[in-house]
């Protein structure tokens, strides 16, 4: 992905980056997660569900009321992202990732209970990040700006979930190579430290 859009706000993660994206299926198995580490491109193929914040909060609430959410989390992926209405023939609008921060109040409850990925934009809490570490989760960046390109890879959509939040309902999603950075390994890197680092060095 050298050249390309920058990973949420900052442009030089990726600069001068040479490695090729591998294909990643999902929901990501033991091995795979252990070898995933921060800066590796990837290609994402398999099933996540839509979540921001709204839906989050409704998962905090069903977790306190000791009800079961509206999909089994052990081994999910999450995309924060709330899609624009689909036009005639398209399976999705427009798809770009949302600021995963928004989310750092509610993730660990969701890591500790399975999570094994999320994909969105922008750094995470110190809390969401030692929470990955000890619960085995890592966190994909999505790239900023491709929103077009990044629906084209969604080849199926369907509401599971919350449909009164509109834009902002569970969503369970088909994709296919869809791109993406690994931003938090279970190693304890964060691109947004390493990678301008790497990029000083050159």
């Amino acid at each position: 992905m050298t050249g390309g859009p920058p990973v949420s706000d900052a442009a030089s993660l990726t600069s001068g980056d040479s490695n090729s994206a591998s294909s990643i299926a999902l929901p990501l198995d033991d091995d795979t997660l252990r070898e995933l580490r921060s800066g590796d491109s990837v290609l994402l193929s398999g099933t996540v569900f839509t979540a921001r914040d709204a839906a989050h909060a409704r998962f905090a609430e069903a977790i306190a009321a000791g009800e079961p959410l509206p999909f089994d989390v052990d081994g999910a992926t999450i995309y924060f992202v709330g899609p624009t209405p689909a036009r005639p023939g398209h399976v999705i609008g427009s798809a770009g990732p949302t600021t995963a921060s928004r989310c750092d109040a509610y993730s660990p409850m969701l890591v500790e209970r399975g999570l094994r990925s999320m994909i969105g934009k922008g750094r995470r809490s110190a809390e969401v990040k030692e929470s990955m570490r000890a619960h085995g989760c890592v966190y994909f960046g999505a790239i900023e700006g491709t929103a077009a390109l990044l629906s084209r890879c969604i080849t199926s959509a369907e509401v599971v979930a919350y449909e009164d939040l509109g834009a902002e309902a569970v969503r369970r999603l088909t994709i296919e190579d869809f791109p993406a950075l690994v931003v938090n390994d279970l190693h304890g890197r964060d691109l947004y430290d390493d990678g301008p680092a790497r990029w000083r060095r050159r």
